[in-house]
Formats: structure tokens, C-alpha cells, sequence
């Protein structure tokens, strides 16, 4: 503990040395001093021959207000704050500060506010791109770092034209309000039919092309084709180019209405097989309708692959 407190005591000396000595590094005042919300800092007030530590003053005035400091007020501040140098010092007679500023064109507020809808909204659906649908005033707001909350939104959600409010803010102050007419697209890549495609044609990634489509003009599910492609197969007709839907899939049929199959009928641990004629079509996992072949009894059974029904007392 007693290191430390060296240490921390060595490091203060040495952030003073330069107010200490007057004669060695004498401070002139600034007329003017832009700063930023964080506060009215020593270096930003005062020059010198040597670096300055940055020992904060006082508030830095509101966005779009100025503060003006007397030699007095400086004293005052320079004795409360930073008392090695609370001496005379050269320069102008008082200090206008004032916070630092830049514009805020339409690049700068598509960029915040297509980072927060693709974060909050779009999220792993796409890639967001929006563009504004009139012209953007550019706004001269603090150089500092922006936030922007979005305070009303459409009930859909992005569409591909809708207005927006936000609010744009410092880690300090709340700017203000705005409005703005958005377009959007959300892009991603999906499968489109390559070529005309039948219903019941058996599902294959190389029937399909993977392109980039504007999400937002889809308004159902995409399909996503992966490793058990060949469990499915097309449950409607696909023109090409036309992505590639949820619905457009399921499962692949395996069975077929009045083929002859193998019946499983289990009975607690009891298990016996017969013959079956199957009365509708069916994939794996789903429920068919059979008849015994020798009994000509309809029994219901669930399909276990392309030759064998499982049907349950």
C-alpha cells in the first residue's frame, strides 16, 4: 500500500510540475476555447511552453450556448481545482467557450440508423440498405460521439418505404427529435429454381441457383436447403427465378396409394408382421391409411420407409 501511494503521489507531482514553476512554463490565456460535453479542461483554456495535465475546471456550457470566464472566475476555478496554478498568468482578458461542432449530413444519419435497425430489427435476417426518400438538411450537432434511438416505428416493422423518429444524443444531453422517409431493402441470398421445376420433383441443390434478393418484396418464409435435401421434394410446380419457399417443400414420398407394403403391428411387446395394400400416398413419419390384405380391415399405421407402415393397437 505504501508503494502505491508513492507511486500515485509521484505521478500528481509530475501532472503539477509545469503550474508550479511560473518562470519555466507560463500559462496565456485563449480568447476562445471549444471543448466537448465532458467538461472545461485546463489545456483547452490555457497555452504553454509545456504540456499541460488535464485537470478539469468546470461543466462545458449546453450544446448551442456559450460560457464566458473572467481573469477572476479562472483565479477562482484555478484555485479550487488546481491550486499549483492559480497564478498570474498572460494573454487575453477573458475566455469564450463554446462547444466543438460538426455537420451532421445524410451519409452520417443513414449510416446510425441502419447500424440500429439492423442491430434491434433486421438483426441475422439480412443486410440492411436504406436510402432516404427526400432530402436530408444537414444538421450541425457536437464532435462528439452520436447515439440514435428510434422512438417510433411502423407496427410492421421495416417495410420497404416508411417513416421513422429518432432522437440523436451525447453521452451528456437528448439533441432533440427528427423525422425522416426511409426506403429499404433487406438483402440475402437465396435459392431460386433454376429451371422450370415439377411438383414431386425430388429436391437437389444443384436445381437451384443462390443469388442476392430483396427480402422485404417477399412476404413468406425462404427454405433453406442443407444436408437432408434428399428427404424432400417439391409440393407445387417452381418457375425459374422464383425463390425457393417454405411452403414449395415436403417431406418426400416414399410410399404410394395401392402399393404393397409391410405392415409392423405392435402390441405392447408383442410384434407381428402381415401384408398391406396402402390406401394414400405418404413420407416418412406420417400417418397412412392401410388394408390387411387377408383380412381386408383398414387400420392406420405410421410410415417407417418406402416398404414398411408401423401400426400401433
Amino acid at each position: 500500500m505504501k508503494f502505491v501511494t508513492t507511486i500515485l503521489f509521484m505521478i500528481a507531482a509530475a501532472r503539477l510540475s509545469v503550474c508550479a514553476a511560473e518562470s519555466a512554463a507560463p500559462l496565456e490565456l485563449k480568447a476562445a476555447a471549444p471543448v466537448c460535453g465532458d467538461g472545461v479542461f485546463l489545456p483547452q483554456l490555457f497555452q504553454s511552453t509545456e504540456a499541460l495535465p488535464a485537470i478539469r475546471l468546470c461543466d462545458a456550457p449546453a450544446f448551442g450556448k456559450t460560457l464566458v470566464l473572467t481573469r477572476t472566475q479562472l483565479n477562482d476555478l484555478l484555485a479550487a481545482n488546481a491550486p499549483a496554478c492559480s497564478t498570474n498568468f498572460s494573454g487575453a482578458d477573458s475566455v469564450r467557450i463554446s462547444r466543438r461542432t460538426r455537420t451532421l449530413g445524410e451519409s452520417d444519419v443513414l449510416g446510425l440508423l441502419t447500424a440500429n435497425l439492423q442491430r434491434d430489427y433486421i438483426k441475422d435476417k439480412g443486410q440492411l440498405e436504406l436510402r432516404l426518400a427526400q432530402p436530408w438538411n444537414a444538421l450541425l450537432l457536437p464532435d462528439e460521439p452520436l447515439t440514435l434511438d428510434v422512438i417510433e416505428l411502423p407496427a410492421t416493422g421495416v417495410t420497404p418505404g416508411f417513416i421513422i423518429r429518432f432522437t440523436l444524443r451525447t453521452a451528456h444531453e437528448t439533441l432533440g427529435t427528427w423525422a425522416a422517409n426511409v426506403q429499404a431493402k433487406v438483402w440475402r441470398e437465396v435459392w431460386v429454381a433454376s429451371s422450370q421445376l415439377q411438383r414431386g420433383t425430388q429436391v437437389n441443390q444443384d436445381l437451384f441457383a443462390h443469388v442476392r434478393r430483396d427480402l422485404l418484396v417477399v412476404h413468406e418464409a425462404i427454405a433453406e436447403l442443407g444436408v437432408n435435401d434428399d428427404a424432400l421434394e417439391l409440393a407445387e410446380a417452381v418457375p425459374p427465378g422464383v425463390p425457393l419457399l417454405a411452403r414449395m417443400l415436403k417431406a418426400r414420398t416414399v410410399i404410394h396409394r395401392g402399393q404393397r407394403a409391410d405392415a409392423l403391428v405392435q402390441d405392447g411387446p408383442l410384434s407381428v408382421k402381415t401384408k398391406v395394400e396402402v390406401l394414400e400416398d405418404g413420407a416418412p413419419g406420417q400417418t397412412v391409411r392401410a388394408r390387411n390384405a387377408f383380412t381386408h380391415r383398414d387400420l392406420t399405421g405410421k410410415v417407417l420407409d418406402d416398404k414398411t407402415i408401423i401400426i400401433s393397437l
